[in-house]
């Protein structure tokens, strides 16, 4: 996965020139307040049932290939437009002019998030589905990609904190955002880079340490401003494109899995 410190505001923004700033933001938690390495099971075992499935899911989802699902899945691949992702569940996109408090927070958060994907990630050194299938993947993967382990998926991880800290901020809007999370984290599978087991750990992977993100006071200061400042934001928003996101409702309304 990309370095997701540098996303978070990228994500508000598109502008490459504000990698410089993500080491201005200090993560939320101690190192030793959280090892996710304590939290994420270890992955199917080779040969496992649920290693099967995984197989079987990866191979089913190849028919998907040039589809609209496979187009979006595409889409979702560009981690610096994650919160263009979430417009449609939130009912407005939030860009940096707007929701800089929100950017800020993103950024913070993105560390800990980083730090909650590589230990497990170097712990279990799982190899990504296509390395051992021929069948199409919706990106063209470069050398680092492929050797960057496949359990638990950084991008669902990634998405799935974002979505839990919109649900917070939003919570009028929780439902959609939690579906679209979920959606972003099959995305992964539908692009054939990692195996539906992995984007599940991605998922515990967010949960948990969603909930070691509760301890820290600046974390709750932060989304508390966040908050007011998305309200406010939200209110002077102009209005999403109503096609769009009816597509997008249906594209991503039954679990993949």
């Amino acid at each position: 996965m990309r370095a997701l410190a540098a996303l978070a505001l990228l994500a508000l923004s598109g502008c490459a020139t504000l990698n410089g700033e993500a080491g201005t933001y200090p993560r939320y938690l101690p190192k030793a307040a959280f090892d996710a390495r304590d939290h994420v099971p270890p992955p199917p075992a080779k040969g496992s049932p649920l290693a099967q499935k995984d197989r079987e899911i990866f191979l089913t989802t190849r028919a998907l290939k040039d589809s609209p699902r496979w187009s979006l899945a595409q889409a979702d691949n560009a981690e610096e437009k994650i919160l263009d992702a979430y417009a449609c569940a939130l009912g407005y996109t939030p860009t940096r002019e707007t929701n800089p408090k929100l950017a800020a927070m993103l950024m913070r958060m993105s560390r800990d998030v980083r730090s909650a994907v590589a230990g497990p990630k170097l712990k279990y050194m799982r190899p990504r589905p296509y390395l051992s299938e021929k069948a199409p993947i919706c990106i063209k993967p470069g050398l680092g990609f492929r050797f960057s382990p496949d359990y638990p998926s950084g991008h669902a991880t990634w998405g799935w904190s974002v979505g839990l800290l919109l649900s917070e901020v939003a919570p009028d809007r929780a439902n959609p955002i939690l579906a679209r999370a979920r959606a972003y984290g099959e995305s992964r599978v539908i692009c054939g880079v990692h195996n539906a087991s992995s984007v599940e750990a991605g998922k515990h992977n967010a949960e948990t340490l969603f909930a070691a993100l509760w301890s820290s006071d600046a974390f709750k200061a932060d989304l508390a401003a966040v908050r007011a400042e998305s309200d406010e934001a939200r209110a002077k928003a102009a209005p999403l494109d109503p096609a769009r996101c009816t597509t997008e409702a249906n594209l991503i309304g039954a679990p993949l899995f």
